[in-house]
């Protein structure tokens, strides 16, 4: 029987592009892109993508109705966080002091301007923005054929930092190292946009949709 992914429209992020890439993946599986909390809850699997401001983000998630269906998936099925939608799924962001879901331990936090230098003294941009080398923290099916080191695409001024190094999956440098990447049971999530970053993030959604939830 083909699997259900339900890629949760509320509104906000590049949620065509998501949905693109993994109709591109998984040709046999069926890819709804929607706002019904009655599809997300039968769907077989969940993808929780998000571009945009936290507070914006959380608004349209309440306004339409879906915070319930976001919490459920996240508690009973693979499920896939992507940028602000791995950002939501903390307590609390910095961003206009925006709560979030509160399903994983942990605050997002700004990249702090003191910080922002190169190793030749260079004031780095904020947002971090393009390609960068994830380092996988510690073995999961969702790394399957990705190189440690491989680049992905980011573009993000917060990250999320949880008291909880067990969560942490992946780390990239801007210029310090910072969390990219996280995992518990049959949620795994990413700072970065997978479906923007070519091969390995096709590869990294291919497992996804092979994904049985078991970290």
């Amino acid at each position: 029987m083909k699997q259900t992914i339900a890629v949760i429209d509320y509104g906000m992020g590049n949620l065509r592009s998501v949905t693109k890439a993994l109709e591109h993946v998984a040709p046999e599986a069926n890819i709804v892109l929607t706002s019904d909390p009655d599809i997300i809850h039968r769907a077989d699997k969940a993808v929780f993508p998000g571009q945009g401001a936290m507070r914006d983000c959380m608004a349209e998630l309440d306004q339409r109705g879906l915070r319930e269906a976001v919490t459920a998936s996240a508690a009973s099925k693979p499920f896939l966080g992507i940028c602000i939608g791995e950002q939501m799924l903390f307590e609390h962001s910095e961003e206009f002091d925006t709560p979030g879901i509160g399903i994983l331990p942990g605050n997002v936090v700004r990249f702090p301007a003191d910080k922002m230098f190169d190793a030749n003294g260079q004031k780095l941009k904020v947002p971090h923005m393009g390609w960068s080398e994830v380092w996988q923290k510690r073995p999961h099916p969702m790394w399957k054929d990705i190189a440690d080191g491989e680049r992905f695409y980011f573009v993000h001024s917060y990250y999320v930092d949880t008291p909880e190094p067990a969560l942490v999956t992946g780390e990239s440098d801007y210029p310090f190292r910072f969390t990219c990447a996280v995992g518990k049971d049959n949620v795994f999530a990413t700072q970065f946009h997978p479906e923007k970053s070519h091969n390995a993030g096709l590869q990294l959604l291919k497992n996804f949709v092979l994904w049985d939830g078991q970290a």
